[in-house]
């Protein structure tokens, strides 16, 4: 093995919460209570959407999240705009929580290995991640928002590889989720690493199970 891809959200900025999970708590905290049903169709509707109302590039964190908040905001509770900052705020502080943990096992990975980000993001994760200390740790970003593939196509899983000078079967992808990742990298001989926190773990040819990125030190320092 060479080299360690990661996935983004839900890998490297919690352990195995999607962002949908993890914000319907914070709008819920501030008194945003919807239907499910409504609440994921506005969150989707934001998040789907957001690269082509706003120019992104160059934004960090916190600035992005306010966007896709607002946005949200906007759909199902348009008198309270105000909150906007709080709910932002309070995700991106959670998010570089993580980050703190995570970066010194980031660090002692990448002497030992080539490591990556696949991701499918807005097309400014290179940036939020050297805004946010942890570029250095990675030799390739590859967004969807910037290569116009996303996870699962193989295309992404390629890209990262190559620019990693690594085979596909030197690689492990390290996600959240089953069809994106597991089955995504799996799909072009890549082992892959499924980061889960529930009590019933999915069998889904994974070949390792961690409840967070922390745990990779063990496996494979």
């Amino acid at each position: 093995m060479k080299s360690i891809l990661f996935d983004y959200g839900g890998t490297l900025d919690s352990d195995g919460s999607t962002w949908l999970e993890r914000f319907l708590p914070i709008y819920k905290e501030y008194g945003i209570e919807v239907p499910r049903e409504r609440f994921d169709r506005a969150f989707y509707d934001s998040d789907d959407s957001l690269p082509e109302r706003f120019p992104l590039e160059g934004l960090d964190l916190e600035q992005t999240l306010r966007l896709q908040v607002r946005e949200v905001l906007r759909d199902l509770a348009p008198d309270r705009i105000e909150l906007t900052d709080l709910i932002a705020g309070r995700f991106a502080a959670d998010s570089r929580a993580h980050f703190r943990r995570l970066d010194p096992v980031l660090e002692r990975l990448a002497r030992r290995f080539r490591l990556g980000v696949v991701s499918n993001f807005y097309g400014n994760l290179d940036g939020i991640l050297r805004a946010e200390g942890l570029k250095e740790r990675f030799s390739v970003v590859a967004d969807s928002g910037i290569l116009g593939v996303g996870k699962p196509d193989p295309a992404i899983f390629l890209h990262a590889a190559r620019a990693l000078d690594s085979r596909p079967e030197d690689c492990v992808m390290v996600g959240d989720s089953v069809a994106r990742d597991v089955k995504g990298a799996a799909a072009i001989g890549m082992k892959k690493v499924l980061v889960c926190v529930r009590a019933e773990v999915p069998s889904a040819g994974q070949d390792w199970t961690v409840r967070s990125v922390v745990e990779l030190e063990a496996l494979f320092l």
